[in-house]
C-alpha cells in the first residue's frame, strides 16, 4: 500500500521536474534571443556559462573525480568537452538568424541521428513504427527548415549544424553514460573542465590577438544560460528518476514540450514568422517524436 503510494506521490513531482526543464532549455534560447539585441560577444557568453555550469555541478553533484582512473573515457571526455561549445555556438547563430522556433525543433529532432547510428553501427533491431517514425521525422525536418519569405536560405546551414551536432553529442553521452567504473555526475563534470578550458582559449586568442574587449554583459549573460542550462539537466536529471519504471515519458515530454513551448515563445513573444508548411513541420515532428516513443 505504503508502495503505491509513493508512485502516485512520485508523478506530479516527476512532471514538476520535467516541466522546469523545458522551461530552462526554452529560457536558454530566449536569453540568446535578448543576447542578440545588445550585440553580445557569444563566445564570451559560452565561455563564463560554463564557468557558472561548472560551480553549480561541483556544489549539487559533489563529483568524485578520484573515481577517474586511467580506464576513464578520456576520448569521449575530450570530444565532448570541444563539441558541446562548438555546438552551442551553432545554436546562438541559428536562433540569430532563423529564431527559437525553427532551431529548437532542430535540436529536438536531432534523436533521429542517434536512432539511425543505432541502426548502422550497432546492428540495432528496427521496428515498422520507429522507422516511421524516422521518416516522418526528416519530412517534418525538410517542412519545419522551410524557407519563409523574409529568410535566406544560407543561414539554413545553422540549424542543419545543430540537427547533426547534438544528434553526434547524444551519441557520445550514451557511450558515456554506458561506462559504469565513472559515475556521470563525475563524467559530466570532467566535460563542462574540458569545455571551458576549450573557450577560455578560444576567448583568450579573440581578447589578446582580435582585441575584442571583455563586457560585462558578457558576464551576465553567461550567468543566467549557465544556470539555466544546468537547470535543465539537473531537473532532466531528477525526472528520469521519479520515473524510473517509465523513462519515456520523460523522452517524449521533453522532446515535444521543448518544440510546443518554444514554439509558442517564438510567434506570441518574438512575432517569428512561420510558413504554413512550417507548421506543418512542426505537427509532423510532434507526431514523429510519438512514434518514436510507441515503438520503444
Amino acid at each position: 500500500m505504503s508502495d503505491g503510494f509513493c508512485v502516485l506521490k512520485s508523478k506530479p513531482v516527476g512532471m514538476l521536474y520535467l516541466l522546469l526543464s523545458i522551461i530552462c532549455s526554452v529560457t536558454v534560447g530566449v536569453i540568446f534571443k535578448i543576447a542578440r539585441k545588445t550585440s553580445a560577444n557569444a563566445k564570451q557568453i559560452v565561455l563564463f556559462n560554463y564557468v557558472f555550469a561548472l560551480l553549480l555541478c561541483y556544489i549539487i553533484f559533489s563529483p568524485d573525480v578520484q573515481t577517474i582512473g586511467s580506464e576513464a573515457p578520456f576520448g569521449l571526455y575530450l570530444s565532448l568537452g570541444i563539441l558541446l561549445p562548438v555546438v552551442f555556438l551553432f545554436l546562438i547563430a541559428s536562433i540569430k538568424n532563423i529564431g527559437i522556433v525553427k532551431t529548437d525543433a532542430a535540436q529536438r529532432l536531432s534523436l533521429f541521428v542517434s536512432i539511425v547510428a543505432a541502426w548502422l553501427l550497432f546492428k540495432e533491431d528496427f521496428t515498422v513504427t520507429k522507422i516511421t517514425g524516422i521518416l516522418i521525422g526528416f519530412l517534418a525536418l525538410f517542412c519545419v527548415l522551410n524557407k519563409t519569405d523574409d529568410s535566406d536560405k544560407s543561414n539554413l546551414k545553422y540549424p542543419v549544424l545543430v540537427f547533426l551536432g547534438f544528434g553526434i553529442i547524444d551519441i557520445l553521452f550514451k557511450k558515456v553514460a554506458a561506462f559504469n567504473a565513472v559515475p556521470y555526475t563525475t563524467s559530466l563534470f570532467i566535460i563542462f573542465c574540458v569545455a571551458f578550458f576549450f573557450m577560455f582559449w578560444t576567448v583568450f586568442y579573440e581578447v589578446i590577438v582580435r582585441k575584442r574587449g571583455f563586457e560585462i554583459k558578457n558576464l551576465t549573460f553567461g550567468f543566467l544560460v549557465g544556470c539555466f542550462n544546468f537547470g535543465n539537466i539537473l531537473f532532466y536529471l531528477k525526472a528520469h528518476q521519479a520515473f524510473s519504471t517509465n523513462p519515456s515519458t520523460v523522452f517524449a515530454g521533453m522532446n515535444m514540450g521543448v518544440i510546443l513551448l518554444g514554439s509558442i515563445v517564438g510567434v506570441v513573444v518574438f512575432k517569428e514568422k512561420l510558413s504554413k508548411l512550417n507548421y506543418t513541420g512542426l505537427v509532423l515532428a510532434l507526431l514523429s517524436i510519438l512514434f518514436i516513443i510507441l515503438s520503444i
